[in-house]
This record gives C-alpha cells, structure tokens and sequence, in this order.
C-alpha cells in the first residue's frame, strides 16, 4: 500500500516510492504498477494528477480529489506558487554552504513522442542549494583514491524537466545514482561498496496556500529505508533532517 501523508477534502498526497511511474505511459507499455491507479484502487476514488516526480524520484506527490481542484492546484505549479524542497546525495565536497544556480535549459524532447518537435530556446531554470554535510570514504571511485559525497538541500525555482539532476551536473556535483547525467564510475563504486544503486534524490517538502481554507501547508515525506541505510553508513544517522530543514 502507498504510504499516505496528507488528505482532506479535495487533496491527497503520497510518499512515492522510486522507481514507480505516476501514472500509465504508453512510452513503459510493460510497466503495470502505476502511482495513480494504485492510490484510485487503494482509497476506492478516482484521483487527478497535479504534478509529476521522475520514476526514479521518490517523495511528495500530490493529488486532487476532484478535477476543479486539479485545475487550480496545476495553475499554481505553472505559476510557481508552491515552494518544493528536495534532499541529494551528489559527488564530491561542494566549497560554498549555498548558492544559486542560474543556468537556462534547453527543452528535453522525447525521440518517439516528439519526434516532429522543433528545437527551441533554452528556458530560464533556477535552482537554489544548501549544504547539510559531508563525507569521505576510504574506497576508490574513478581516478580518486576515496569517494567524497554531499548531502543538499535544492530549491528549485522553475520546473524545467530533469533541472535538478542537469543542473547539479552542470555545477560538476552529479546526483548519486543518475544514470542519464551522472557519473558513470561514481555510481558504480557507490553501488558496489555502500549497495543501492537508486537514484538519490528525494521530493522532501511542498508547500503551499490551501485554495479553500487559505492556510498555510506543508507536507513532508519521510525517508526511507534506503535513505536511513546510506546515512547511517555515510555517517549521517544523527541528523534531525525536520530541523536542518527548516526556512
């Protein structure tokens, strides 16, 4: 069963697992296990899409429970009224405690789907960042005889597709476990000795003003079991991530 964060009237929110879809996609035709349909069959009501997170993403997903509340929740995401928090395992030690990263994106076509699609211009794609903490461990990984990794907190500003795995490998720090932009011999040498071989990236926080009642919401999604199993090697089991969260 998918472990549900948030509900009321017209909201539901998940912890997503990764490695599952948000919903059927004739691009996986073999894939059978879908994020929506799971939640429709679970709460015994249909559900509408509001935003998508990559299949290897985990985290908070939302959904409206009707589809007037889908259509104004939606515009909030277009109109970037809704304040998303992510956590990243990236490579090496960044220097600076945070930063922005200001990099515009060209817009990533499908070969099938957009086949008959123009180029266009990049868009303009911001990303904030923090660092929460760091570690070195005593194994080889490429040309490096140890492997450094750094935890971040990433606040994305747009919501271009894939910013966040192409901005941290435009800045030389790649998410741990990215198979379409990161670090080939990284996430061979994380796999081997730490064992997980997922992506690292997980959807922690959405925020935003509820439509109808006006308040203030925030809905956070616990990490799992995966994510305690690398801290805890990484030396990171004793962080209060609610707290180093926090603003």
């Amino acid at each position: 069963m998918l472990e549900i964060i948030y509900q009321d009237e017209d909201l539901i929110a998940i912890n997503k697992p990764a490695g599952m879809l948000v919903h059927r996609s004739w691009l996986d035709k073999h894939e059978t296990v879908f994020a929506m349909q799971t939640l429709r069959d679970q709460i015994g009501q249909h559900v509408y899409p509001i935003h998508r997170l990559d299949r290897p993403t985990s985290g908070v997903l939302l959904f409206a429970l009707n589809s007037e509340m889908a259509r104004i929740m939606s515009l909030l995401f277009e109109q970037h009224e809704m304040e998303k928090q992510y956590l990243a395992i990236v490579r090496g030690h960044l220097k600076e405690q945070a930063g922005r990263i200001d990099y515009p994106l060209k817009v990533k076509l499908d070969k099938i789907a957009d086949k008959f699609s123009q180029d266009k211009e990049p868009q303009d794609a911001i990303t904030d960042y923090q660092l929460l903490e760091q570690a070195e461990m005593p194994y080889p990984a490429g040309k490096f005889a140890t492997a450094r990794y750094s935890l971040v907190k990433l606040s994305p500003k747009t919501g271009r597709k894939h910013q966040l795995r192409r901005h941290l490998k435009h800045i030389f720090h790649p998410i741990i476990g990215d198979t379409n932009y990161g670090d080939l011999h990284q996430n061979r040498a994380f796999a081997t000795n730490i064992g997980h071989s997922r992506l690292f990236l997980h959807a922690y926080e959405l925020v935003f003003k509820h439509p109808k009642t006006l308040q203030k919401i925030s809905i956070k999604a616990p990490l799992d079991d995966n994510w305690k199993s690398v801290s805890s090697l990484l030396g990171w089991d004793t962080l209060d991530f609610d707290q180093i969260l926090i603003g």
